[in-house]
């Protein structure tokens, strides 16, 4: 984030006390301003990720002498020189820093108009941020095809060994029969289909491998982290990624096990260990870290994600048990046919809408002590600094009414926008849309058992879902990110953030049906081996991962290399524990 701002000592105070020149670590740019007029200056910044946010001194520089100051690149900046002698804007520009580089700027008369202007200068070039991760990328492209062409060279063998063994000895007199027939049914069980949705594992250890990644630091990329407050990134879609698979598994499993004749009072029990046993882990085990120092209730979280998860979880499973055993006619000739999965299941739609309505009712309507009705902001500097303690609106001031100080103590929001009020990304507010959220992976789940075996038919509906989405979301948004009705926002699960993680949903979906279980093009490797270990994966990735060999001290913080390759490595060790428990057919079920 951009708001730590370091100077040299030929700078005025800042805060009342002076630094010494830090040296450039990761995402950090040298300014050096030269004042060159007979009177003194004041340069202030404001993040252009910061709505409405207040400009912030950064140095002051006296005349005819120079002043430096280390800067923030991972988002765009706005600044200007002021002279409080003239009471005036000198000048004002959003410049766009590169990492490592050093930069001047002049403050001097121009001899055109006589009036005071800024030029500028490229001093060192800046780093490419971008080369790691191309290296990175074609590193990984090429395991892939040499994992490929292991796997073609291994299934060659194993059909020309078959081959020789039927041609050139008779099966009914070969001592190599049994060796035959071995062969000939691993071929049938290599063509048969499985009976398991590889797509849907696939997504959920997609979705799963991504988020371990960015927890473990994403290679201190920008994009692979949450945004400060409104907007997208690959790190906010994740767990609604998640969440969504968690809905689509729910309709798929329990219409199985209903079929099986399992009771409801069966499912019910089971629904409700599975969501304690979720809630207990989320907060007694990753709740609250070594690092953290001693266990103080004072200040220990209680919302949490796998808190999310487990409720989100109780609720979607517990309407599929009471509303969702409905068998859909397929014979029957209605005019509302097109809309099938979706009438028939009138009772879940129905308690969605209402969640829905009290969401936006609470968000909209209820009155915020010292705030604006309808807040969504993020307080701090924010708004030209109006709401300073307003940080989430209705849905900070009810966490904050609900659970004192037990919050996250390091909201997004907090560096850029300077806020001091805790506020919890996973807090009560937001999980109604999480199960709405939820909600939408419970219809993809109806779309493959309506359409079973009509892949176009099912294909066709997910597009169909996405497009619905996609356009309600540049709806609310407005197409942009602070200016819209609804804002993207992460951090309190907005209406817009869930419809358009939705479509994404139903788009990443769509893709791995078509190319894993229809065509056959793909197995799904590697990422379907966390897939179906997912919850070892993220309790065991969430409590080792501040330990060797998943993490260490890096020596090498002024670029993304070192910080890359940790990531990697340690998200590939987790791949490569889930593929050898795999092999052992080892799943950790709750």
């Amino acid at each position: 984030m951009f708001a730590r701002v370091y100077k040299d000592d030929r700078l005025s105070s800042y805060g009342g006390r002076l630094q010494p020149v830090a040296t450039l670590r990761l995402d950090q740019a040298l300014l050096t301003f030269h004042n060159q007029l007979t009177e003194e200056v004041e340069v202030l910044y404001t993040s252009d990720y910061c709505y409405q946010c207040l400009f912030q001194h950064l140095a002051s520089v006296t005349h005819n002498n120079s002043a430096s100051a280390v800067v923030s690149t991972k988002f765009s900046l706005t600044l200007e020189v002021e002279s409080h002698t003239r009471n005036a804007t000198l000048c004002r520009w959003s410049p766009t820093y590169g990492e490592a580089g050093h930069y001047s700027v002049w403050i001097q008369m121009s001899k055109a108009t006589n009036n005071p202007s800024c030029t500028f200068a490229v001093d060192k070039k800046p780093n490419n941020i971008y080369m790691p991760l191309l290296v990175a990328a074609l590193s990984m492209a090429i395991f892939a095809l040499l994992f490929r062409a292991r796997s073609y060279i291994h299934r060659r063998c194993c059909a020309s060994k078959c081959i020789k063994t039927i041609c050139c000895q008779g099966p009914q007199h070969s001592v190599d029969n049994d060796r035959a027939e071995a062969c000939e049914a691993q071929q049938k069980t290599t063509k048969a289909k499985p009976a398991r949705l590889l797509s849907l594992d696939t997504f959920r250890g997609f979705s799963l491998i991504v988020m371990v990644f960015v927890n473990y630091g994403g290679g201190g990329y920008w994009f692979f982290q949450h945004e400060p407050w409104n907007g997208l990134s690959v790190a906010s879609l994740v767990m609604p990624w998640f969440v969504f698979v968690i809905g689509t598994s729910v309709v798929l499993a329990f219409t199985s096990m209903q079929r099986r004749g399992v009771s409801r009072l069966q499912l019910l029990r089971k629904i409700s260990w599975r969501t304690v046993v979720l809630m207990m882990l989320g907060f007694c085990f990753l709740n609250y870290s070594p690092r953290d120092g001693p266990l103080s209730w004072s200040w220990l979280r209680v919302p949490g994600v796998l808190q999310r998860l487990g409720f989100t979880y109780f609720l979607l499973s517990l309407m599929q048990t009471l509303w969702g055993q409905k068998e859909i006619p397929l014979r029957a000739n209605h005019w509302w046919n097109p809309v099938q999965d979706v009438v028939l299941y009138w009772p879940q739609w129905l308690i969605i809408i209402l969640l829905e309505a009290l969401w936006l009712c609470i968000t909209f309507l209820m009155p915020v002590p010292d705030c604006p009705t309808g807040y969504l902001g993020a307080g701090g500097i924010g708004d030209h600094g109006l709401y300073p303690n307003c940080t989430g609106g209705a849905a900070g001031y009810i966490d904050r009414w609900m659970f004192g100080n037990n919050l996250y103590r390091y909201p997004t929001c907090k560096k850029i926008y300077l806020t001091t009020q805790p506020f919890d990304p996973e807090g009560a507010l937001g999980t109604i849309n999480s199960v709405v959220m939820g909600f939408l992976g419970m219809q993809a789940g109806k779309i493959i058992i309506f359409y079973k075996g009509k892949n176009v038919s099912i294909l066709c509906r997910f597009l169909v879902w996405a497009v619905i989405l996609g356009i309600s979301t540049a709806i609310l948004s407005k197409c942009t990110r602070d200016e819209g009705f609804i804002p993207v926002n992460k951090n309190l699960w907005s209406l817009s953030f869930v419809l358009c993680a939705g479509c994404s949903s139903f788009l990443l979906l769509a893709g791995l049906y078509l190319v894993i279980d229809v065509k056959g093009w793909w197995g799904g490797q590697p990422f379907i081996y966390p897939g179906m270990n997912s919850i070892l994966v993220y309790v065991g990735h969430t409590m080792l991962g501040y330990y060797f060999p998943f993490s260490w001290e890096m020596r090498y913080q002024e670029n993304h290399w070192e910080w890359l390759f940790q990531s990697l490595w340690a998200t590939s060790l987790w791949v490569l524990a889930t593929y050898m428990l795999y092999r052992k057919k080892f799943f950790l079920k709750i």
